[in-house]
């Protein structure tokens, strides 16, 4: 039997395959209005007639300044609903599943006039990981802009339900916000924000369990491990981990890195590096996981749920590079396909 190839079922979920489109980035909102244009429909569209199994689209920022660069994804205005409602609509015709990974950059907000995060503890990265090759030094929020920063989640989130998501999946990892809340190295606040560096996290989670379907999973992407110098280790984010799953998480996205420079740890960037992280996670907290990082091989995306080291895997830049990847993949495991019927010719 194929294993990537099987349903999977989580709350109200049902998916026909175990493959996930990664969130990623597109910069690519012309009107800096924060909402999908003609890009993001194509780019979307492609990939469900591609087979996959669960889309979700890429990074959505809960403010016009919370956003990555002012080409990003937005979901603060209600006027932003109908055009996602278009792209679902269209998504959904091909059986796929679609769900929307909502977040705050944080201090890694490059367009923002003035970045806000955690703490004031600028962050140092690469000019070559920036859009515009420099970050601004941040501010540290206020308690109740901390608080005001919750309800921003939770309306973004109501959003999401309204125009149709399947899921919702908050970024927790990769230096952003939530993460940057959670990290022992980025948060020096003195308030009880900084005295419990879950707190923040597990009032998100609640905030936007409120507002969805209870049948609706809730997804969390996690960063693991931390690779600057001081960062945080594994046990640091199973602990985060345990408690946000008490909040209401239902699933793990299993990532790393991304606070900042690596200093001695290095990420080792080999196909299936990040699967041990997203196994020990499945393990420690008995919740369903998705494995992220270099799973583009089909033979390693089947092994890893096969192996049952995660229920679902991520592919990124494998799909980048082919909307059909998930297509090729299933010809390529089981010798046998059903693509829509007007590309049949192709992949027989």
């Amino acid at each position: 039997m194929n294993h990537l190839f099987s349903p999977y079922k989580i709350k109200g979920l049902s998916l026909k395959n175990r493959i996930v489109m990664s969130p990623m980035c597109q910069y690519s909102v012309t009107k800096e209005d924060g909402a999908p244009n003609d890009w993001h429909f194509v780019h979307y569209v492609s990939r469900a007639i591609g087979g996959t199994g669960l889309i979700i689209i890429e990074m959505t920022s809960v403010t016009p300044e919370g956003r990555i660069t002012n080409g990003d994804l937005g979901l603060w205005s209600d006027e932003q609903v109908p055009h996602y409602q278009r792209l679902i609509n269209e998504i959904k015709k091909y059986d796929t599943k679609v769900g929307i990974q909502i977040a705050h950059a944080g201090r890694k907000a490059e367009d923002a006039n003035q970045p806000v995060g955690a703490s004031n503890i600028p962050v140092e990265v690469l000019p070559e990981e920036t859009m515009n090759g420099e970050l601004k030094p941040p501010r540290a929020l206020t308690n109740q802009e901390v608080k005001e920063t919750v309800q921003q989640f939770k309306q973004a989130a109501e959003r999401a339900v309204k125009a149709g998501f399947d899921t919702i999946e908050l970024h927790g990892a990769h230096g952003y916000l939530l993460h940057q809340f959670m990290s022992p190295s980025i948060n020096n606040r003195t308030d009880e924000y900084g005295e419990d560096l879950a707190l923040f996290g597990e009032e998100v989670i609640k905030a936007v369990k409120a507002v969805m379907p209870a049948d609706m999973p809730l997804i969390m992407r996690i960063s693991a491990i931390e690779y600057i110098d001081g960062g945080y280790g594994l046990p640091h984010a199973i602990n985060m981990a345990k408690r946000f799953k008490k909040a209401g998480v239902d699933v793990f996205h299993v990532s790393s890195g991304g606070e900042g420079i690596p200093g001695e740890r290095k990420p080792k960037n080999t196909p299936g590096y990040q699967v041990p992280f997203a196994r020990e996670v499945k393990k420690q907290l008995n919740l369903p996981v998705i494995a992220v990082g270099k799973l583009s091989n089909p033979e390693l995306a089947e092994a890893t749920i096969t192996n049952g080291d995660a229920e679902l895997v991520a592919v990124a830049r494998g799909m980048l590079n082919d909307p059909y990847w998930s297509l090729h993949a299933e010809k390529r495991l089981t010798h046998k396909v059903k693509p829509p019927f007007q590309y049949a010719r192709g992949m027989r």
